[in-house]
């Protein structure tokens, strides 16, 4: 009824070249894209391709735009998949993350809009506050680094731990100088964590997945980032030089609209927080 594919790393390693020819019009992935065919998003399932799902059935036919829908479930194949061209832009990724990817990977993928913040959160199976979780107690974080770095500024900023002074975007456990319930830590991919809340005392999730597990941040994480001033809204990206494309700019106003933001107040009931 979407129309939205579903897509793995391994299901984009088998057809690759197949999504690449389909969504870019072109053999050739260095050019800009095509502006004549659908604009093809990638996106993680939720909310993100939720909230493009949302424009696609609701905005984007009065808008002239062609919208096609892309779902991916792990954090780095919709910034690969846009810097060769596979797709034209990409929606599931903050600031903090972005900027760590490319100077990594040598890619060029740059921000175009900021929609929405996850508030990242504390959760447990075991322990009804932060205060409860025991001496030696271990908790899941994200393992790559800005995600996990902010999980630790979560539990700093809670009381939990304490970090070096000025610690930034690439803090580890080593960078703990307080730990006063000696707490341990279990570095898993992000997706992983709400999956280990059986394992483990406690898990830190992003704000997606904790939706996609039938987590309600606003109600159910012992701990949740603050909204104020907070870094890590998530927005739509291209690869540098497509900007201006036509696509993208309708993609952008629409996304930033009254009727998404009300769309955004009334599904998430914040736990997801529009930016805009």
């Amino acid at each position: 009824m979407r129309n939205t594919v579903k897509l793995t790393t391994a299901a984009l390693a088998a057809g690759a070249l197949t999504l690449g020819l389909s969504a870019c019009g072109s053999s050739d992935s260095g050019s800009a894209s095509d502006t004549s065919g659908p604009l093809v998003v990638a996106a993680s399932p939720t909310p993100h391709a939720e909230i493009l799902n949302y424009v696609k059935e609701n905005l984007a036919k009065k808008a002239g735009l062609d919208l096609e829908v892309k779902e991916f479930t792990d954090y780095v194949t919709p910034n690969t998949a846009t810097e060769d061209g596979s797709v034209d832009a990409n929606y599931f990724q903050n600031q903090p993350y972005l900027d760590d990817f490319n100077k990594k990977r040598g890619t060029h993928i740059a921000p175009v809009v900021t929609v929405h913040l996850e508030p990242l959160g504390l959760y447990s199976h075991k322990v009804k506050s932060a205060d409860a979780l025991k001496s030696g107690a271990t908790i899941a974080v994200p393992n790559d680094s800005v995600n996990e770095a902010r999980a630790l500024k979560l539990l700093a900023a809670n009381g939990l731990i304490t970090l070096k002074d000025g610690v930034g975007n690439e803090a580890t456990p080593s960078d703990i100088t307080k730990n006063l319930k000696n707490l341990k830590f279990k570095e898993l991919e992000a997706a992983q964590t709400p999956r280990s809340l059986d394992d483990v005392d406690a898990a830190v999730v992003n704000g997606n997945y904790a939706i996609e597990a039938d987590l309600k941040p606003a109600k159910d994480a012992l701990v949740l980032e603050s909204a104020k001033n907070n870094p890590y809204g998530n927005f739509l990206a291209v690869k540098e030089g497509n900007q201006d494309d036509p696509r993208v700019k309708k993609l952008a106003k629409l996304l930033t609209s009254p009727e998404v933001k009300k769309f955004i107040q009334d599904k998430y009931a914040g736990s997801v927080i529009a930016s805009f």
